[in-house]
């Protein structure tokens, strides 16, 4: 870890209780009246490390006394806590031992920005993607029951991960299955961005009916002073009041008919009545759920006010709010995302046939631009990619044209819907791929790595990725043209771009047609996407030792531009493919069955993401770490070139020990677009 990154948080001190708390042990040595502090001091920790070396904030600070309360009254980490996507962890990994190298949070070889089974036994399930966590505690209160261990299992979920389909399959089996869990909603109207939909909005009448929370009180008042006896049983009081309650709002039925016991909503910022009410559900067996609500940004009057713009603000003051931003460079490439964006908006002006969809992220992929603008045509339909990919397959059998954005790493969630909703039926539904490739920061559950591999493999997709802004822009073009009546992929990374002057016309690109950036000697390199961009700074390095290799961005993995890979294997006795996906089963793979299909020899390197799982850092340590960085690319070049004996890069070595065959019948090698 850099030294003066170490320096610097040395002279963040944790307070008088909180450095005494080096495990949830010591939390419960305090007396219950010092909880109060121990919440505050915990708060301001978070504050003042993530103020100086980033990461997530907002969700955090929200559930900091929810986080002291379970480890003061759960027996951790026997009784196993399961938080759902993990942003709300910061305070959880603090109290359990991790509180001194808090400060290496999200950064290359320090601990993850997520909850993880191998850096923690505190981290009972790896998260990153919503939704999971009570099909995850309930699969522990099944296990904890079956063996006989008397182990409580607790599911933290927000009542924006709450809106996807899974989190209501686990419920539906929690309330058959008898097991010993407590679900805790964390409510505070918020994921990432403002929640959507009908569900936000019964959430929202439960905890503002002050005629049912009081009327509640009043029953279970009124209940407590009757003479329970062999006549009237505690069960009996139970039950009516659950009628009444239902005579009351109908709506407060919901949980309930899952058949999980419902509790709340109350005060998730009263570290006393919180610790109470745990205390008391922690007696009462079966499935329950507890509704608290809280304040996203709680306890930094900058991060409650804008909730969404502080979720991962960056670095900070945390005195006057000011968020560090870089030095603004007017001749700075724009953002993949912010390109998407404004494109899409420009084109929806043209076509009045596109419409827009995500799954909870319109600020992450910009899709917010179209919904401010044309807000009957954008949609964001929560944390619901099977939903987005679904909905839009059922917008384009009516002739619109859905430009359906989700991260690279979640629509993994989506690949049945892909397959049975859009490639059977062979729906014009345009793809567009956000954060493709290595992420950064949030680590594997984020990684874009996968979406090559598991897309080639779909009959009538077309798989696209940008070299640059101006090709993401005629991509998009393409894509929404009636000619183009055919499910579409359109894959970009997260990040900046390479053109500063980026809002060029927009043209057609021929489907399956790459472009030969330059001829060479001996040597081509084939890439595709924006790793084009680390090939070409590599060919400009390695001329400086006289060596020429040529370069072809591919722009399609499918169809592939055979033309071109003709000319490639007739003319180059050794190739490098290079991607940002994984090296297995990827465009690499993809060239590799068209030189066997067609009898080529040659030495051909696949360079991308290695079959592993990459952890978290920068993306500039990440490329290098998976070895296809602009360095690594022009190594491997003289390694093949013969200029040097060194490590090369990561990589898969094919050399074809078939003979190489007559031309006829081949395709011809004709040039495709210079």
């Amino acid at each position: 870890m850099d030294k003066q990154v170490k320096a610097t948080h040395m002279q963040i001190e944790p307070g008088i209780l909180l450095k005494t708390i080096d495990s949830p042990e010591d939390l419960k040595k305090l007396d219950p009246a010092q909880l109060h502090q121990v919440c505050e001091e915990l708060r301001q920790y978070i504050i003042d490390v993530v103020s100086v070396h980033g990461g997530h904030f907002a969700a955090s600070l929200g559930v900091v006394e929810l986080t002291v309360a379970l480890h003061y009254i759960y027996n951790t980490p026997y009784d196993q806590l399961v938080w759902d996507v993990g942003h709300q962890a910061y305070g959880h990994k603090i109290l359990t031992g991790r509180r001194d190298n808090f400060y290496t949070n999200r950064k290359y070889k320090g601990i993850s920005g997520f909850p993880k089974r191998s850096e923690s036994p505190y981290d009972t399930f790896g998260v990153g993607h919503s939704s999971t966590s009570i099909s995850a505690a309930l699969g522990m209160a099944i296990a904890a029951k079956y063996k006989q261990e008397d182990r409580k299992s607790v599911a933290i979920i927000g009542d924006g991960a709450l809106t996807a389909g899974m989190a209501f399959e686990a419920m539906n089996h929690a309330g058959v299955s008898d097991a010993d869990m407590l679900i805790i909603l964390n409510d505070n109207n918020m994921s990432i961005d403002p929640n959507v939909g009908a569900l936000k909005e019964y959430l929202t009448d439960i905890s503002v009916s002050r005629t049912y929370n009081k009327f509640k009180e009043d029953v279970w008042n009124a209940l407590g002073k009757l003479p329970i006896g062999k006549t009237f049983t505690r069960a009996m009081a139970s039950k009516l009041a659950d009628s009444l309650k239902g005579m009351v709002n109908k709506s407060s039925n919901l949980f309930e008919s899952f058949k999980i016991r419902y509790f709340g909503p109350i005060d998730g910022h009263n570290i006393t009545n919180l610790v109470q009410t745990l205390k008391e559900l922690k007696k009462i067996p079966g499935p329950k759920i507890l509704h608290i609500i809280t304040v996203k940004g709680k306890g930094y009057a900058p991060a409650e006010k804008e909730q969404t713009k502080w979720h991962a603000p960056g670095l900070f003051d945390k005195i006057t709010g000011e968020i560090y931003k870089k030095k603004f460079d007017v001749a700075q490439p724009p953002k993949y995302q912010d390109v998407f964006g404004h494109t899409l908006v420009e084109l929806a002006g043209q076509n009045p046939l596109i419409m827009g969809v995500t799954p909870a992220m319109p600020s992450g992929c910009s899709m917010k631009f179209m919904m401010d603008s044309m807000p009957d045509r954008a949609f964001d339909v929560g944390i619901c990619e099977q939903h987005a990919v679904t909905v839009s397959a059922g917008m384009a059998t009516q002739g619109l044209k859905v430009f359906c954005n989700i991260y690279s790493s979640f629509m993994q969630r989506a690949f049945d819907q892909v397959v049975h909703d859009v490639a059977i039926q062979n729906l014009p539904v345009i793809f567009c791929l956000d954060r493709a490739g290595l992420v950064g920061e949030d680590g594997p559950t984020h990684h874009g790595a996968y979406d090559i591999a598991y897309f080639r493999c779909i009959p009538n997709m077309v798989l696209a990725a940008p070299m640059n802004e101006q090709e993401l822009r005629n991509l998009m073009y393409t894509a929404q043209l009636d000619k183009t009546d055919f499910p579409m992929v359109i894959r970009y990374p997260r990040g900046n771009g390479v053109m500063a002057d980026w809002q060029k016309p927009m043209q057609e690109i021929q489907i399956g047609r790459g472009r030969r950036m330059k001829t060479g000697k001996e040597l081509a390199i084939l890439t595709y996407g924006h790793p084009g961009n680390f090939a070409a700074a590599a060919i400009r390095e390695v001329q400086r030792d006289g060596l020429d290799p040529a370069h072809y961005d591919m722009r399609f993995c499918k169809p592939l531009d055979e033309a071109l890979l003709h000319e490639v294997f007739q003319n180059y006795s050794q190739v490098i493919t290079v991607e940002d996906g994984t090296v297995k089963g990827g465009f690499g793979g993809a060239v590799l069955e068209f030189m066997a299909a067609h009898h080529y020899q040659a030495t051909v390197e696949i360079m991308g993401i290695p079959d592993r799982i990459v952890e978290h850092g920068t993306p500039k340590d990440l490329f290098i770490e998976a070895g296809y960085d602009s360095s690594s690319i022009a190594g491997k070049i003289r390694q093949m070139l013969g200029e040097t004996n060194g490590d090369g890069a990561t990589a898969i070595s094919v050399e074809s020990s078939l003979k190489a065959t007559s031309t006829s019948g081949r395709t011809p090698g004709a040039t495709s677009e210079s």
